[in-house]
């Protein structure tokens, strides 16, 4: 269920300037700028509530993170519950749509992609919209460095499988597939999204580890 929309959202993510950032035309090939240092930034595409990209930067300080959330009101939930909490310095958001991405980011600008439940687009008129389409890959390898690794997590079957037989299809190199994460060994440090923690009891969450060798991509 999509939250009401918050009228007042906009003005208090513009008010959050410097930690927040809406749309912007300046940023593209300065993001190492931006955090201050050279350190590896990762990117969360579709971030929700927050709880995943502001624990990564509260648990790998040596790396950068970026939350990405297209709806204002989404977007304000995250940086309300950060703030709440010590903002770490490594975290930045940033209200954008996936679509406009390479206007945002330079190329091989990032060095790791984290997709975590995203909208399944069920209807196969919709196929275009997943995240995981061609489409979408195609903005991915421009803006990940090569070997750079897209870790995607879902609860959703249909979507899990397209998306593999999508990663495969446009040459990607699967590092790990898990179809049970909460239920495997070897993922205890696996974080949690809220939705995950809301809807993992109700069945696995799947999960792929995909590799960016440009060279094999034929995409």
């Amino acid at each position: 269920m999509r939250l009401r929309n918050n009228p007042e959202a906009l003005d208090y993510l513009l008010s959050q300037e410097g930690l927040v950032y809406i749309n912007p035309t300046d940023v593209k090939g300065k993001w190492h700028e931006i955090f201050g240092n050279d350190n590896p930034i990762f990117i969360e595409i579709g971030m929700g509530k927050g709880d995943f990209i502001l624990e990564n930067a509260k648990r790998y300080p040596d790396k950068n993170f970026i939350g990405i959330e297209k709806y204002s009101t989404v977007l304000t939930i995250a940086v309300k519950k950060a703030k709440n909490d010590e903002i770490p310095s490594n975290l930045r958001y940033l209200k954008e749509d996936a679509v406009r991405l390479n206007e945002v980011f330079d190329d091989e600008e990032i060095d790791g992609i984290f997709l975590n439940f995203s909208d399944p687009w069920p209807k196969k008129r919709h196929t275009k919209r997943r995240l995981t389409y061609k489409s979408f890959l195609d903005v991915y390898k421009k803006l990940i460095k090569d070997q750079g690794h897209l870790v995607f997590k879902t609860d959703n079957r249909g979507l899990f499988e397209y998306s593999l037989s999508s990663f495969a299809n446009y040459g990607l190199t699967f590092e790990d597939i898990c179809l049970d994460l909460h239920h495997s060994e070897g993922y205890d440090d696996n974080i949690q999204t809220e939705y995950e923690r809301k809807f993992s009891p109700r069945g696995p969450i799947y999960r792929a580890d995909v590799v960016v060798d440009k060279e094999k991509i034929r995409g």
